[in-house]
């Protein structure tokens, strides 16, 4: 009988390297594996607890369309190391500044010194407090439609309002499915140009607080409202409010900001990704050009089926009929 010993092998950190790359997802991975090839001393540290981990597969990513979010990070670490970097599971306690560069002091009491540091720890979302939503994020409750708008596309989708991207959202959602409603939530009903848009895009709005979701056989089949109606729904996007992972800077002087868009915080930076404080870059959660071309594309759509609704325009007008009296078939169908 042949005996087998297993050793854990933990990868011990070096005194120092050019750079320590924070946070191991698909963005500081990407950022590892360019200094590593332009010859540098890198280490990345990995707290490994991916923002994309209840996902099935990533989506929009050239040549790797559908792979599996922890496929897609060992491939990843595995070109890193290719290239002689290092990736060490561990999370940052603190991070302080010296006179040649930064200490990095890990929670389990490691330190490591560097000469750059690359922020790359991501986003955490806060949801909507509802019950029943939070174990069906990332299956079939979204928010990106550029990362599952296409697994969902002709489903009934419900969009929640949670912040004031909620309406941008439900518009971006009305590309994938022409049978989109919003729920205001706790949220003020649309009014003004934003109810204009959502009724030119035919999309239905229901006020009222969401009390909970319907779950029928591991799927999403409703929306229960506070006062008991239930509102059919396949699918429903929400935008949480995002917020940095970036409490072991606060002895660096670095602290997130809220975003412009109010959708959450971010830290600043130029173009290049280089932050106010000397040395420190952040990355991830890069824009995206097609993003953009599709979110200016829906802008013009919606302000050309806000125009033809005000001068009534007979091909819209034979649109909408058909759409509410689909609209109204349906809640027939739901019971509404």
């Amino acid at each position: 009988m042949v005996s087998v010993e297993v050793v854990e092998v933990i990868d011990e950190l070096k005194n120092g390297y050019d750079v320590v790359v924070i946070g191991g997802g698909a963005a500081g991975l990407s950022g590892a594996l360019m200094l590593t090839r332009a010859r540098r001393s890198v280490v990345v540290i990995d707290a490994g607890n991916p923002r994309n981990a209840p996902a099935s597969g990533v989506h929009g990513l050239l040549a790797r369309d559908g792979m599996r979010p922890a496929e897609l990070v060992e491939r990843g670490r595995a070109e890193v190391r290719g290239y002689g970097g290092q990736v060490v599971s561990g999370e940052v306690g603190e991070v302080i500044r010296e006179e040649t560069g930064f200490r990095v002091t890990l929670t389990d009491g490691r330190a490591v010194r560097a000469r750059r540091l690359l922020l790359a720890t991501g986003l955490v979302d806060e949801l909507p407090d509802v019950a029943g939503l939070r174990s069906r994020w990332g299956r079939d409750v979204l928010h990106c439609p550029y990362c599952h708008g296409w697994e969902v596309r002709d489903q009934a989708i419900g969009v929640l309002a949670s912040g004031p991207m909620s309406v941008h959202q439900a518009l971006l959602f009305r590309q994938w499915s022409d049978d989109i409603t919003f729920f205001s939530h706790t949220m003020p009903s649309p009014s003004g140009e934003e109810a204009e848009q959502l009724a030119a895009r035919g999309i239905r709005v229901v006020d009222g607080e969401v009390a909970s979701l319907e779950v029928v056989g591991d799927r999403l089949t409703g929306l229960r409202l506070s006062d008991g109606t239930v509102v059919e729904r396949e699918a429903l996007a929400v935008a949480p409010r995002m917020v940095a992972r970036t409490g072991f800077l606060t002895a660096l002087g670095l602290r997130p900001v809220e975003h412009p868009s109010g959708a959450g915080e971010h830290i600043p930076s130029d173009a290049t990704g280089r932050t106010d404080m000397p040395g420190v870059w952040v990355a991830g959660n890069v824009t995206d050009p097609a993003a953009h071309i599709n979110a200016d594309l829906i802008a013009e759509e919606t302000r050309q089926a806000v125009a033809a609704r005000a001068r009534g325009d007979l091909a819209f007008s034979a649109a909408a009929e058909s759409r509410v009296c689909e609209a109204v078939l349906g809640n027939r169908r739901h019971g509404l």
